[in-house]
This record gives structure tokens, sequence and C-alpha cells, in this order.
């Protein structure tokens, strides 16, 4: 018999159920930008100031650089620690949709925007020190940081960083406007939510096997590391959000998800006004219909009539809470 150089995937041994689980409900909830009519919205932003067609535009130009960064390098860092092939897969298809993510903006971009207004929305991005400062930590982590905390970067990105920009399409979309556009917005937070998850849950596993006194230092190391995230975010929403008068807002639903995103790792949370009731509600009934978890992306929506999928609730993969000190 010839001596196994390489192995096939076996689906049907199964290492770590979760990791089927993540594959179906990712592979379900599949969509592209394509299929949404954000046409639609054009009235919406004609009746939008130029304060707002800036915010708009600034704010997208932010989240697609962040996820241009985790498609292109953080999902190929995260790739070179997996304990299962079927984990890699996983990965695979997060950093497709990571790039979808991506190129859904310039869809909403050539919608919406002058070729001139593009111009200027990603200069604007590709110079902002804040956005730019951000990418510097999180890829440095990715490119020279130890498995476990390159695990915490990503969840950090795509649960808390991420959502100083989601909050103007969820504003608009609980005043009923740019409904099109919010579409595309609750999609990727939905994949997001699984995204944070189950990498919060890779992570959960590997800080598990480690001695007391390396979880305390690993421990310390993320709350300085969110600490810093944090007091750049406050600078980049002070810089997106003081002309229209949202900052104080837009910082509520930071801490909230800086919050979620210490949850998804297993950790205590940081702020004690980051809870939900402290979200503007406006916001949160955009994404929400009487809940406060990440589980009401219960169906794709208006828009993207292709199944009804539900998707990651905070304690799917919560395989242990610390201990108080």
């Amino acid at each position: 018999m010839v001596e196994t150089y390489y192995e096939a995937i076996n689906w049907n041994q199964i290492e770590d159920q979760v990791d089927k689980a993540t594959w179906e409900k990712l592979t379900e909830q599949f969509w592209l930008d394509t299929r949404i009519p954000l046409s639609n919205d054009r009235d919406d932003w004609r009746q939008l100031s130029p304060v707002e067609h800036d915010l708009v535009g600034h704010v997208f130009g932010g989240l697609t650089l962040l996820d241009t960064l985790q498609s292109q390098d953080g999902m190929d860092q995260l790739r070179n620690d997996v304990r299962t092939p079927k984990e890699l897969a996983v990965f695979n298809n997060i950093q497709f949709m990571e790039s979808v993510h991506a190129k859904s903006y310039s869809s909403i971009f050539s919608t919406l925007n002058t070729a001139e207004e593009i111009t200027e929305i990603f200069d604007w991005t590709n110079h902002n020190q804040y956005l730019q400062h951000k990418a510097e930590v999180i890829n440095n982590i990715y490119q020279t940081g130890q498995p476990l905390e390159k695990k915490v970067a990503s969840v950090f990105l795509e649960t808390f960083l991420f959502y100083s920009g989601f909050y103007t399409p969820l504003y608009y979309l609980g005043n009923n406007k740019l409904i099109n556009v919010a579409e595309i917005i609750k999609l990727i937070i939905r994949d997001e939510s699984v995204h944070g998850t189950y990498i919060g849950y890779k992570f959960q596993l590997g800080f598990n096997e480690l001695s007391k006194p390396e979880q305390d230092k690993l421990r310390d190391w993320m709350y300085d590391l969110l600490y810093s995230l944090y007091d750049n975010e406050e600078q980049y929403t002070k810089l997106l959000y003081d002309e229209i008068g949202w900052t104080d807002e837009v910082n509520k639903f930071l801490r909230y998800n800086a919050n979620k995103a210490l949850m998804n790792l297993g950790q205590n949370p940081l702020f004690p006004d980051g809870v939900a009731e402290e979200v503007n509600p406006i916001v949160m009934n955009g994404i929400s219909t009487g809940t406060s978890n990440h589980d009401f992306f219960s169906q794709v929506g208006n828009g993207y009539l292709l199944g009804k999928v539900a998707a990651m609730k905070d304690t799917d993969y919560d395989i242990g809470r610390p201990q108080s000190d």
C-alpha cells in the first residue's frame, strides 16, 4: 500500500461538532449584494443633507477597509492555527464572505455616489489616522501575535470595531430610510455574529488549556488591548459624528458591543453601562423585534428571500466563563 502523502477531508468523521454546525449555518445564510435592490434607496438618499452624505460615505469607507483587512490578512493568519481540517474549511468560508462584505460597500457607492465622491471616500479612508491606526494594531497582531492573540484581535474587530460604522445605517433603518442599504448591513452583521461566536469558541478551547498564570497574563493583555482600541475608537467616533450630534449615542453602542466581544471570548464585560438598555432604542429597533441579543437575525429579510436561518446566540459557543478573581 502506498504511504499517505495527503489526507482527504472526511466530513463523515467530525472531531468537533461546532465545526459542522457552523459550516451548515454559514452556507445556509449565503447571500450576495447583487440580489438586493439598492437603487430603491435613491429617493431617500436625495433627501439627506450633505453632512449626512459625507457621514454615510466615510462610515462605509471605513467598513470597507476593515473588511479588506479581515479578508486579506485576518482569516489567512487564523487558518495557520486550526485544530481540525473542518475548521480550516469554515475559515475558508469566512474569508470569502469577508470579501463579499468588502465588495458590498462598493455596490452601495456605485448606486448612491458619483465617481468624484467615490474617489474622495477612498482617499479619506486610506489616509484617516484613526482608521489606519486600528488597522495597524490589528494587523500587527495577525502578523506577529500568538495564535490565541490573533483570535482575540479577530473577535475585537468583528464584534466591536465594526460597530462605529454600523450605527449609521441602523439608525436610518430605525427611521425607515435607506432600507435596502440597511438590509446589506443586517446581512453583514448576521455573518459577523457567527464569525465572532465561532472564533470566540475556538479561543476559549485554547484559553482553557492554559495554566492560571498564563490565563491571567493573556487576560491582562486582552483588556489592555481593548482599552487602547476603545480610546482610538472614541476619537474616530468624534471625528465622524460630532457634526451631526450623535457622538455620545454611538459611544454607548460601542461599549455595548465591546462587552459582547468579551463575552464571545468567555470573559467578563468591561463597561458597566455597556448594556442594550443604554443604546438608542431607534438603533436597537432597527435590528431587533423584542430581543437584545444577536439572535434577532432570524431571516434574510425582505430584500433577499432565499431562506430563513437563525443566527448564533451569544451562548452557543460559551464553554466556560472565568471565575472572578
